[in-house]
């Protein structure tokens, strides 16, 4: 009877042993860990598919709102002359959530930096379709002030 009330504590044991590196891996869902704050600034790299978007770009958000973005590359360039169509990380995570939720996307991962934020999201919406994958590797993270874009040291960085 001791060995079986002893199991319990010992599979918790060796489940939170199994997750405890895996911060970088696909929660299934949103990071628990990481809300998007009012302002920051990030690097997208957004490629596959035939779609809007593709390129790499450095995105300034404000107020929830992309309020700046610079093109690093023809396309990227090209895409962030509308700033309206540029997106925030949140729009991204909410563009996984609707794959998975309403379109039911062969594939719909994301992985995660240490402090929640998304590093990578890859879609693909039908496995036998070409060109409707889309991409996304995010680099370059930095929560910054609302007022001036600045990190708390005053460059940019946090």
């Amino acid at each position: 009877m001791r060995g079986r009330r002893g199991w319990p504590g010992a599979a918790v044991l060796a489940l939170v042993a199994g997750t405890a590196g895996c911060a970088a891996e696909d929660t299934g869902g949103r990071s628990n860990e990481w809300r998007e704050p009012a302002a920051y600034r990030y690097t997208v790299e957004s490629s596959a598919g035939e779609r809007s978007g593709l390129g790499t770009y450095t995105v300034t958000v404000r107020g929830h709102k992309v309020v700046a973005a610079v093109g690093h590359d023809e396309p990227g360039r090209q895409f962030v002359r509308d700033l309206g169509e540029v997106p925030t990380i949140g729009d991204l995570l909410d563009e996984l959530e609707a794959a998975r939720s309403e379109h039911h996307a062969d594939r719909a991962e994301a992985r995660y930096a240490a402090d929640g934020h998304p590093v990578r999201i890859s879609l693909d919406y039908e496995e036998d379709a070409i060109d409707d994958e889309a991409e996304y590797r995010i680099t370059d993270y930095r929560a910054t002030d609302q007022r001036d874009g600045t990190g708390s040291d005053g460059t940019g960085r946090t």
